[in-house]
């Protein structure tokens, strides 16, 4: 794999000929319009294929699978705009293989809200190991009744792809200051405790879950024994019924917001009671906090210190692929970023004539534009996937959980793809079968 930053003056046609491959295949892999202007400073993936195939009359994907000795899974990675479609054509190539070896396997958890496109999920789906529904809710009012959601066709389509659908449960809130009541409550009641379980037993058992993934992001100093406790109970009810348990813990950014500190949570006592554990960092930040990013120096030594409690093995590592954008100066109480995929950066960044750059130090890309006020995007593009795999293999972490996969990013995948084979813990059931 190569990670291309454009200079002034390439082309799709120049940079294709550079590395000596089709400008349909560049313009393919990477999700690129021919018609797109290219931005200075914007990351192109280079793989280049090692086995093609030319369908013939009759192919199936299965058939095309058995005969090159690799999964549904495999062709569906290398060519992600297959999981859309119902057939395939005589005479279209498609990859087999590209060029390069793999370093290893890793699991991938990705987040999706119930309303995300049917045509993003299918592309997806083969990249994912586990598949987290966001969310269910519980409410202390309701002393341990669990808000239903309509997940239906996400669970059916995760488990026709192999994907495991796991159930993300966090307390019903509007604040963090809300949340940390909540939970505060939780873990201080027993009885909603024990129907609380009781109701999400029989929801996984209804829905076809894999597990539940507890999230409780802001757990008070005087909280954690209970917490722990809590988690002791619920994982060995849940293990009894046959389904895996994971919990998210946050750091950093939600730390500085609630001055609620995780040095003193019983890790060492958590790693036995759970499959596993989901970090976030979220380095790129939130909404109501400056327009900063963390270092990667930080976030990595976040994960050794993690990994000093907690066996690799048994982490995710959680990584955002949405940016920001912030209206400057930056006023603090006043102003909030928004949201934005990297789709959306590219167009500004196209529409203002903006240079991308990338900082070394957080390893985010970022741009500044003026439309009637400066602002400034960040983000993260094939160099910071990059980095946060190289964590990853550094310290030799289960898996990368992505936030979030309500739109298909196409760099994302085809960095991860060129450098790792994907974990899957269900069997292929397989969606309608893409035949001639």
């Amino acid at each position: 794999m190569i990670i291309h930053v454009v200079e002034e003056g390439e082309t799709i046609d120049s940079i294709a000929r550079l590395y000596g491959i089709p400008v349909e295949r560049l313009v393919l892999a990477n999700g690129i319009r021919t018609s797109d202007a290219l931005v200075v400073g914007e990351t192109l993936v280079i793989l280049i294929p090692e086995i093609l195939y030319t369908v013939q009359d009759g192919d199936t994907l299965e058939s095309i699978a058995a005969a090159h000795n690799v999964s549904i899974f495999e062709i569906l990675r290398n060519n992600p705009y297959l999981s859309v479609r119902r057939f395939i054509y005589p005479g279209e190539v498609i990859v087999i293989k590209y060029e390069g070896e793999k370093i290893g396997n890793i699991a991938i958890n990705g987040y999706a809200y119930p309303f995300i496109g049917i045509n993003v999920l299918r592309q997806t789906l083969p990249f994912l190991t586990y598949l987290s529904v966001y969310a269910y809710y519980y409410n202390m009012n309701m002393q341990g009744a669990i808000i239903n959601i309509n997940d239906d066709e996400l669970i059916r389509a995760a488990r026709e792809y192999g994907v495991a659908p796991i159930m993300i449960l966090t307390a019903q809130s509007e604040s963090p200051m809300d949340e940390i009541e909540l939970t505060h409550n939780l873990l201080r009641n027993p009885s909603a405790q024990e129907q609380l379980i009781r109701n999400l037993i029989n929801i996984l058992n209804l829905k076809g879950y894999y597990g539940v993934d507890f999230t409780a992001r802001y757990i008070e100093p005087e909280d954690r024994a209970l917490y722990v406790e809590f988690i002791r109970k619920l994982s060995s009810r849940l293990r009894a019924e046959g389904f895996r348990t994971f919990i998210t813990l946050s750091f950093n950014v939600f730390e500085l917001l609630t001055n609620v500190f995780y040095e003193d949570l019983q890790l060492e006592l958590l790693k036995d009671y759970v499959d596993n554990i989901i970090i976030l960092t979220y380095d790129l930040g939130i909404t109501n906090i400056a327009p900063s990013v963390l270092a990667y120096d930080t976030v990595n030594n976040l994960l050794e210190k993690i990994i000093s409690s907690i066996p690799s093995e048994k982490i995710i590592f959680g990584i955002s692929t949405i940016g920001y954008i912030w209206k400057l100066p930056y006023i603090e109480g006043v102003t909030t970023g928004q949201a934005i995929t990297y789709g959306l950066a590219m167009e500004l960044a196209r529409e203002f004539n903006a240079v991308i750059q990338f900082d070394e130090v957080t390893k985010a890309s970022y741009f500044r534009f003026y439309s009637d006020f400066e602002y400034i995007v960040r983000f993260r593009d094939a160099r910071g996937i990059n980095y946060a795999l190289n964590s990853v293999s550094m310290y030799g972490i289960h898996g990368l959980g992505i936030w979030n996969i309500m739109y298909f990013f196409d760099q994302l995948w085809l960095v991860i793809n060129s450098q790792y084979n994907i974990e899957k813990v269900l069997l292929f059931r397989g969606p309608d079968s893409v035949a001639m």
